[in-house]
């Protein structure tokens, strides 16, 4: 196990009613905000209220910034950074989702910035400082609560980059798993992949001796596989959801990626996917991660393949190994077919051929060739890509 530095300091209010807690945590840090959001569901739910109610209560004032899209993009970062310039700022609340999230974070590191802020999110090295970040969590799934990174999009470019800085953590997080009883089942099936996938990024590395790391890992597997289909098929079920959200955090807050090398080879590609074409993040996830698995199965990994077989799914460990793995794989990607019903193929969610060498070229990083579970190359990626066209 390498040497790790491990700090996640994000007050986390859980729980029915939480909100409440958010404007004297806010009130502490800043008096006045910028209040970012989505499309306009939180209106709808009643989110909205109950998070003014609590900031008007504290005696918070807050400019809004609404619209930010599924795959957040850096013209909206910049119109935030301009806002909180604007009127004097000194905190960021994001309410929502990842995105939306991960949206707040890069404006509260782009107010306290000089240049365009899309100049750190290509290089995080340029990050110096970020305002203080609060968020009230709508959907379980990227574990941006808990968390100091944030994924944005360049339309101009056609990139999707990650980026991130220990000032980004927020600074306290309302985790209410009645917010996402209105999520609906796609964005449920999406962000129960998203968390999956988090997690599988950690447990395939290359180390075998993580004991309490993989057991960590397989448990929060475990609870996606058991929880996901529940929140489908009963959306105000409390347990699902709050077992989702809690997941959700702890899939991709550090805790069990500490003293591993990991490359995130499947976010890598899908980054791709959603640059290119705008797709669901958790819908590339699924489709591409059951190929991935096949594409990296080999006498070197069966190991971890039949550790997962065995451990996530129950398969029996008496059985040859290669069956092991390969029915853990067709497990996976049945889950995410037929218990989430996530579409199969790439062509399903929009994704054509042609520019899959392309994308095959960018996905193909420095780290997937140096430090992922398997290597992946240009061709590689591409392969991949294809068995997913479908």
């Amino acid at each position: 196990m390498y040497n790790f530095e491990f700090c996640v300091s994000t007050e986390i209010f859980f729980g029915k009613g939480q909100v409440v807690r958010l404007g004297p945590a806010i009130k502490k840090r800043a008096d006045r905000i910028l209040l970012v959001y989505g499309g306009g569901s939180i209106k709808r739910n009643g989110v909205y209220d109950d998070v003014v109610g609590t900031l008007n209560a504290a005696g918070v004032s807050f400019v809004e910034l609404s619209g930010v899209e599924p795959n957040p993009r850096i013209t909206t970062v910049r119109r935030g950074a301009a806002l909180c310039r604007e009127h004097d700022l000194q905190a960021v609340l994001g309410v929502g989702g990842g995105s939306t999230i991960d949206c707040a974070k890069v404006i509260g590191a782009a107010v306290r910035y000089d240049g365009d802020p899309w100049e750190f999110v290509a290089d995080r090295t340029k990050i110096t400082d970020s305002l203080p970040i609060f968020t009230v969590l709508t959907a379980a799934a990227t574990g941006s609560e808990m968390d100091n990174t944030a994924v944005i999009s360049n339309l101009e470019t056609n990139d999707k980059l990650g980026t991130g800085h220990p000032s980004m953590l927020p600074v306290a997080s309302v985790l209410d798993p009645v917010y996402t009883y209105t999520c609906s089942a796609h964005q449920t099936a999406a962000g129960t992949a998203d968390i999956m996938s988090h997690t599988f990024e950690n447990y395939f590395s290359r180390a075998d001796d993580f004991a309490l790391l993989d057991g960590m890992a397989e448990a929060i597997l475990k609870t996606c596989i058991r929880y996901g289909p529940v929140a489908l098929e009963k959306p105000d079920d409390y347990e699902a959801r709050a077992n989702l959200m809690w997941a959700s955090s702890h899939a991709i807050n550090g805790l069990i990626a500490k003293g591993k090398a990991d490359a995130w080879s499947v976010h890598s590609m899908e980054h791709q996917l959603s640059a290119y074409y705008d797709i669901t993040h958790g819908d590339g996830l699924a489709i591409l991660t059951p190929a991935w698995m096949r594409h990296v199965l080999s006498d070197a990994t069966l190991g971890r393949f039949v550790r997962y077989g065995v451990n996530v799914w129950g398969l029996d460990p008496a059985l040859p190994g290669r069956e092991i793995a390969e029915r853990a794989i067709d497990l996976t990607q049945d889950f995410f077919v037929r218990r989430l019903h996530i579409p199969a193929t790439l062509r399903e969610v929009g994704v054509d051929g042609s520019k899959l060498e392309l994308m095959a070229q960018k996905a193909s990083t420095r780290a997937l060739q140096t430090a992922a579970f398997v290597p992946l190359f240009p061709e590689d990626v591409l392969a991949i890509y294809r068995s997913c066209l479908g």
